[in-house]
């Protein structure tokens, strides 16, 4: 009868034992200092396209590319020249026919202006407009002082080497292209920088729900520890079981230390992605994650990702633009081993005009009777008239001896044309790799979340289980020890599996390009900002 009131007053003892100490655990504690930041996985997504540093350095290289492009596209622009001469000579006269003086000077004016203009096959046109001056001391002048005026045409084009749209067009091309692969690069990192900002999210959710498990471990353990510590003041339990249950609170405190710390290291990678400002950070004491993991299963199809990683993947893209310029430098390169045969035409209209002498008989006499005014319109007026018309067609045929270095140049975009061929098929088999270990990882770990969710619950019953069996004397303090310890692990592995769940969904989406889509992210929106 001794014993079973004993054992009585020890149960009662145990129960008692949390109400007894639910004022103390309730306690208020003294806050930490500082502010918290509260922040959803969207508002943490749009600062960081806002103001991470990696998409600024990133958004810059559109904008050179197209800078390169610009100045590609000006071999197109018009050229205009102007020149103008004025000049004096003196020369000693060795004929009395020359001049009366015993010299001769000649003041002479010259000025050109011209319009040049690339065309699209690689020729050139041209037109130009040449007019100078002529006034002499020598004798015998008829026209004197003298003005001549010249408009011609000058069409020249390349008929083997250098001809072609693509060969003529070869850097526009390129930089065309280069600016293709530098925008859809920029894709590539705003894609990068939101898959890294939801895996660092909810890893810091993860974190934190983790520290949450291994302080309510935690809390456990206490509550176990006080119960044994009760139990030998008693006399009912060895003083052994004591420092069993205080190692399994050190162990617990040891595993909170570890969570505080990732969390600390989740939150400053956060930080980092959505580059908080110095006054943001300031003061501040943490980061406040309002989303949840969600559950949802995805119904997901192998061939229909596998299509659209075909379709929208940004590195194909990047590759597939590569390739293109592998084929441009190697029609170039081919071309330049062709000899260089132009054709060259031009057309041109002179006119001449100035002040007419009049002689007495022979003009050498010098004896000047009259003369007829004459300026430099009437030059014009019979260049632009086509008074007089000249034209010529020439072909020009040059054949190297010797062209080592273009063929040492088509060799090498050969190859190089080659090895992206071969890199292209790589990648391609390296998606297909990608998208189906992403498919299955989307499938497994949902499965794994179920089967978590059951663990979980079964290790809570068994341990409610356990420590009521505990109570009445049928086990021992190491079995619930253990107990508490498979349903730690259980949590941490539910939360785990659902963490991964959610991550294998933006890393799917990642891998078959829709990532930005699916988070109604638009580019243009990006770089109008």
């Amino acid at each position: 009868m001794k014993i079973r009131r004993t054992s009585l007053l020890i149960i009662f003892l145990v129960l008692l034992w949390p109400v007894m100490n639910w004022g103390q655990e309730q306690t208020p504690q003294a806050q930490p200092q500082g502010k918290s930041l509260s922040l959803t996985l969207d508002e943490c997504i749009k600062r960081a396209l806002e103001k991470n540093l990696s998409l600024q350095v990133a958004v810059l290289s559109p904008q050179l590319s197209e800078l390169s492009l610009t100045q590609a596209g000006e071999k197109y622009y018009p050229s205009m020249s102007f020149s103008y001469t004025d000049s004096a000579s003196r020369n000693a006269s060795y004929s009395w026919l020359d001049a009366a003086s015993g010299s001769v000077i000649t003041l002479s004016g010259r000025y050109s202006g011209s319009i040049s203009q690339q065309i699209p096959f690689g020729g050139n046109a041209q037109i130009s407009l040449d007019g100078n001056k002529t006034d002499s001391t020598s004798r015998g002048q008829t026209i004197n002082p003298r003005y001549q005026a010249t408009l011609g045409f000058t069409f020249t084009q390349p008929l083997l080497q250098g001809f072609g749209y693509k060969i003529s067009n070869y850097n526009i091309l390129v930089s065309r292209n280069n600016l293709d692969i530098s925008e859809t690069t920029f894709t590539k990192t705003v894609q990068d920088t939101v898959y890294s900002v939801t895996s660092a999210y909810w890893q810091l959710v993860n974190s934190i729900e983790n520290l949450k498990v291994q302080r309510l471990a935690l809390q456990l353990a206490r509550d176990f520890l006080a119960k044994n510590k009760l139990s030998v003041e008693i006399g009912t339990l060895a003083p052994m079981d004591v420092l069993s249950a205080e190692a399994e609170v050190a162990l617990r405190e040891a595993s909170i230390l570890a969570s505080e710390a990732s969390v600390k290291n989740n939150e400053d990678n956060l930080k980092m992605l959505i580059n908080l400002s110095d006054e943001e950070e300031k003061g501040l004491r943490e980061i406040v994650v309002l989303d949840k993991p969600k559950l949802e299963e995805q119904q997901v199809d192998l061939d229909q990702a596998l299509m659209l990683a075909m379709q929208k993947r940004t590195d194909l893209k990047i590759s597939q633009i590569g390739l293109k310029n592998q084929e441009l430098s190697l029609s170039y390169t081919k071309n330049q081993l062709l000899p260089n045969l132009s054709f060259t035409a031009s057309y041109s209209s002179p006119g001449i005009s100035g002040r007419q002498i009049l002689y007495d008989g022979n003009p050498l006499n010098g004896i000047i009777i009259g003369t007829i005014p004459g300026g430099a319109s009437e030059a014009f007026k019979d260049a632009f008239g086509f008074k007089y018309r000249n034209w010529s067609v020439r072909l020009n045929l040059s054949i190297p001896l010797s062209n080592i270095i273009s063929r040492a140049s088509y060799a090498q975009a050969k190859l190089n044309m080659d090895q992206a061929l071969l890199n292209m098929k790589n990648q391609e088999k390296q998606v297909v790799l990608e998208i189906r270990n992403g498919v299955r990882a989307v499938q497994t770990t949902y499965k794994q979340v179920q089967a978590y969710k059951v663990a979980r619950e079964l290790a809570e019953k068994k341990l409610q289980a356990e420590e009521d069996k505990l109570r009445v004397g049928q086990s021992t303090n190491y079995t619930v020890l253990q107990f508490q310890r498979d349903l730690t692990n259980a949590r941490v592995a539910e939360l785990q599996a659902i963490i991964s769940y959610n991550l294998a969904q933006v890393g799917l989406d990642r891998s078959t390009g829709v990532i930005l889509e699916k988070g109604n992210i638009k580019i243009t929106d990006i770089l109008a900002k």
